[in-house]
């Protein structure tokens, strides 16, 4: 069961919901030049309006009240605050994130700030971006402004969103903005920086919010899952494997968390002939007060023939419109294997799901499938509640949005947008999320 003092919520992203893209003295970021880019997103998509939370935020904090929420997570837009990365703040990216803040006050409603989510700012990544040693030190400053404007507001800071994503898919895979294929050895010198400023960060915000500041990360987790009881330990194994690619999680919290990388990444790094100042690990490690993860699915592993073998999901799997397999119990085993390794409180950063659907002739969006969807994985992470310390849940997305390289074609939402007139209409999804809240998920 949930503790008493659980917290509820729903998460959304700067980029994917804000629009405004050249408002004011706003700076452009990769994610403002990615969709000005012919062929990088579905169909052509731009976030330049989108869902227009920059001018419409007021309506979308009405309705996380009538939703019930507990707390909203979101994120800074980087250059919105600061339009050339360092340096000046803009007088209206303050005065927008300040109102939004205080929006959510007069609600009720908890913010917790996320500093850093994919919308790297333009002018800074063409002075090298992540690659840059000077990196870190730019996003300690970027965090310090966030803390001195936002801190009477906000007491919960999440320092970066999915490493995995921003590097790995970002600089290494190609996928996303600024859609690069590097060398690992650059794209581990990118990651280490981000560790760096990491930790930096943690320790600005430390120093200008004092004790009652609460910090943490949010990583992209997709954990291995025992096919058989037997599997229980290969599972846990193999979450934490490194398998020469920057998307495991331990990666990016095991120099956070633990003072080092792990020994597979540390080979790999030698291989590739990336090393590093042993006094780095220094700055690196972080009192984190929380490990946010974000979760949808999980992979089934098991052993056959004395071999690790990750079985193809059977046909009659369910599946996202993500293609994503539904695996609830990627709730149960994922955070059991996150809190035996780290031991700190953990919260639902983001969970979800995209589906197919639209409003029917009534103009409603019935939307059972997420309903269901959510009844399974909750499930599975209340009865972790009772084995863990489990602090929170934010569902993804509070909107449809953009969804990346998906542009708006993958609907996440408990609430639906009309891109073309903005109107926005709560789904069925979300009276059934309402009465989760209400009864502190005791009637799933």
């Amino acid at each position: 069961m949930f503790k008493k003092n659980f917290v509820w919520g729903a998460a959304t992203a700067s980029y994917q919901i804000e629009g405004g893209a050249y408002e004011a003295d706003k700076g452009r970021n990769v994610w403002d030049v990615a969709s000005a880019t012919q062929g990088r997103i579905f169909e052509g998509h731009r976030g330049d309006v989108g869902c227009d939370h920059y001018h419409r935020f007021k309506e979308d904090v009405r309705l996380m009240k009538e939703l019930g929420l507990k707390a909203y997570r979101f994120s800074v837009n980087w250059a919105r605050l600061l339009p050339e990365g360092t340096g000046k703040v803009s007088e209206d990216g303050k005065r927008f994130y300040l109102e939004l803040l205080r929006e959510l006050k007069n609600a009720g409603i908890e913010p917790w700030m996320t500093l850093f989510h994919w919308d790297y700012p333009y002018a800074l990544y063409q002075k090298g971006g992540w690659l840059n040693a000077e990196s870190p030190k730019w996003f300690e400053a970027y965090a310090g402004v966030c803390a001195e404007l936002f801190s009477p507001y906000v007491s919960h800071f999440i320092l970066i969103n999915e490493p995995q994503c921003f590097v790995g898919l970002g600089l290494s895979s190609g996928e996303h903005a600024p859609f690069l294929k590097l060398p690992d050895a650059e794209v581990m010198r990118a990651a280490h920086h981000v560790l760096l400023g990491c930790g930096l960060a943690e320790k600005k915000i430390r120093k200008i919010c004092g004790s009652s500041v609460k910090i943490g990360t949010a990583q992209a987790y997709w954990p291995a899952l025992p096919l058989t009881e037997q599997d229980v330990e290969l599972a846990r194994e193999e979450t934490f494997a490194c398998h020469k690619n920057f998307g495991s999680v331990n990666y990016y919290t095991d120099p956070l968390l633990l003072g080092h990388y792990p020994e597979d990444a540390l080979a790999w790094q030698r291989e590739c002939g990336f090393t590093f100042p042993e006094s780095d690990m220094d700055i690196i490690g972080s009192k984190l007060d929380f490990y946010g993860l974000n979760t949808y699915s999980g992979d089934c592993v098991t052993r056959e023939n004395g071999k690790t073998v990750y079985p193809q999901p059977a046909p009659t799997v369910p599946r996202t419109d993500m293609r994503w397999t539904v695996r609830p119990e990627a709730l149960y085993y994922g955070p059991k294997f996150i809190w035996e390794r780290y031991h700190l409180p953990i919260v639902y950063t983001e969970n979800g799901v995209a589906l197919t659907e639209w409003k029917d002739l009534d103009g409603k969006i019935n939307d059972d499938s997420r309903i269901d969807f959510l009844r399974r994985y909750l499930r599975a992470l209340s009865r972790a509640a009772d084995e863990m310390e489990i602090d929170g849940y934010f569902y993804w997305s509070l909107i449809d949005n953009f969804e990346w390289a998906e542009g708006f074609s993958k609907k996440f939402g408990l609430i639906h947008v009309d891109y073309e007139t903005g109107e926005r209409t709560p789904k069925k999804s979300a009276g059934f999320y309402r009465h989760v809240i209400e009864t502190n998920g005791e009637d799933l």
